[in-house]
C-alpha cells in the first residue's frame, strides 16, 4: 500500500486536536514506540494511548499548530510544532514548541515517535 508520510502525519495530528481517540489508536502499530521528554519511552499501542488519555484529563484544551511538515524518506516525517494548553487542576497556561519525528510501517501505521521539545 503506497501512502504519504507527511498526509499520515497531518492526519495524526488533526485526531489529537479533535481528542479523537478511536483515530489516534488506529494511527499507531499494536507494537509503536513513543519516545518524548515528557513522559520518557511508550512501548505499544495500549501504553501510548493509555498515556494520551491521562495527558488530556489534565490538559483538555490542548491545541497544537504544525509550522512544518516534511517527508523524510517513503515511511518518515518530521514536524515541527507548537502547542498551548491549560492545566485543568492548576489554571496554568503552558506553550511548548518542538520537532516530532514519525516512523511508519508500510500500510502507515505509526511504529516509532521521538519528540523533542525546544
Amino acid at each position: 500500500m503506497s501512502f504519504d508520510p507527511s498526509t499520515q502525519a497531518i492526519r495524526y495530528h488533526a485526531a489529537i486536536n479533535a481528542l479523537d481517540f478511536a483515530a489516534i489508536e488506529a494511527a499507531f502499530a499494536e507494537d509503536a514506540r513513543y519516545i518524548s521528554n515528557g513522559v520518557g519511552a511508550l512501548v505499544g499501542r495500549t501504553a501510548i494511548i493509555s498515556a494520551f488519555r491521562d495527558y488530556f484529563v489534565t490538559y483538555p484544551d490542548q491545541i497544537a499548530r504544525d509550522s512544518l511538515i516534511e517527508t523524510l524518506s517513503p515511511t518518515s516525517a518530521r514536524t515541527k510544532w507548537q502547542l498551548t494548553a491549560t492545566n485543568a487542576t492548576t489554571g496554568k497556561r503552558i506553550e511548548r514548541t518542538g520537532i516530532e519525528h514519525l516512523q511508519f510501517d508500510d500500510q502507515g501505521r505509526i511504529v516509532a515517535i521521538e519528540v523533542y521539545d525546544d
